[in-house]
């Protein structure tokens, strides 16, 4: 079984800990299609582009 050679001091295991509750807010770009923020890799929410076509159907009207 593995045991730690030496104790953890508080500071390094609180910076382990601190890792669990670290919150990032999503990476978002502009639909190329509307201009409307949106995930990456994902289909547009109010559009419903992706790629360049259009792959369901979204709330608002296609601009092209």
């Amino acid at each position: 079984m593995a045991v730690p050679k030496r104790r953890k001091s508080r500071s390094k295991r609180d910076m382990r800990r601190a890792q669990h509750d670290k919150v990032a807010a999503p990476t978002l770009v502009a639909c190329p299609n509307c201009g409307e923020p949106f995930v990456p890799h994902r289909a547009c929410a109010s559009c419903g582009h992706y790629n360049g076509r259009s792959v369901k159907r979204g709330t608002a009207t296609p601009s092209s």
